[in-house]
């Protein structure tokens, strides 16, 4: 990575990891972003209503945007910090414990909020694993607008982005072990002027 040619910013990616890891991210790292695989077929799952929150939440398809639309987004920043989180479970059927896992992983991006905050990066856009999670009920539910536009966290899937090969450009592993359930998060970021 060419950052790497460049001390000070290599000083502060390791601080922004160092960071997600002390909150609470199993691994983290700083990638380029374009090493991330974008297919708007990932989309397509979305559409397909597995979670069952498309069309029921503001950062959800199709309400989050195009598909197209939110790829160019992504095409406008230089590097993301991609961190993920690791639980164990029960069990492969502890349905339970992968809701209360992915639950922890809210925290975790609201508090990589005020990181870059401090950091004086004011050019970024988080992206987190599956729905936005910062109400219990999106105000899309009851007719209001969205309540935290300000905390509002759209998923990786919902702007095309292939996580397992997201995974694979941060030299991550994607499943961690029998019994455990990963969770992937990113955050994209460019200096203004960049």
């Amino acid at each position: 990575m060419e950052y790497k040619k460049n001390a000070k910013l290599s000083e502060l990616f390791d601080a922004l990891t160092a960071s997600a890891i002390s909150l609470g991210a199993y691994k983290a790292t700083v990638i380029d972003a374009k090493d991330i695989s974008l297919d708007k077929a990932f989309r397509d799952m979305c559409a397909s209503n597995a979670c069952g929150m498309y069309g029921k939440c503001y950062m959800c398809p199709p309400d989050v945007g195009e598909i197209e639309t939110l790829m160019k987004e992504i095409e406008e920043y230089d590097y993301a910090l991609v961190y993920q989180t690791v639980t164990e479970l029960e069990d492969s059927f502890d349905f339970e414990g992968m809701v209360a896992a992915k639950k922890r992983t809210y925290p975790l991006a609201q508090s990589l909020r005020k990181v870059f905050a401090d950091a004086g990066i004011s050019k970024v856009l988080h992206l987190g694993a599956g729905g936005c999670g910062v109400c219990t009920t999106c105000a899309k539910q009851t007719g209001e607008p969205c309540r935290f536009p300000e905390k509002a966290l759209p998923s990786l899937e919902a702007y095309g982005v292939n996580v397992s090969m997201l995974a694979k450009a941060a030299n991550m592993k994607y499943i961690n072990g029998q019994d455990t359930v990963t969770y992937f998060g990113a955050v994209l970021f460019s200096f203004d002027g960049e």
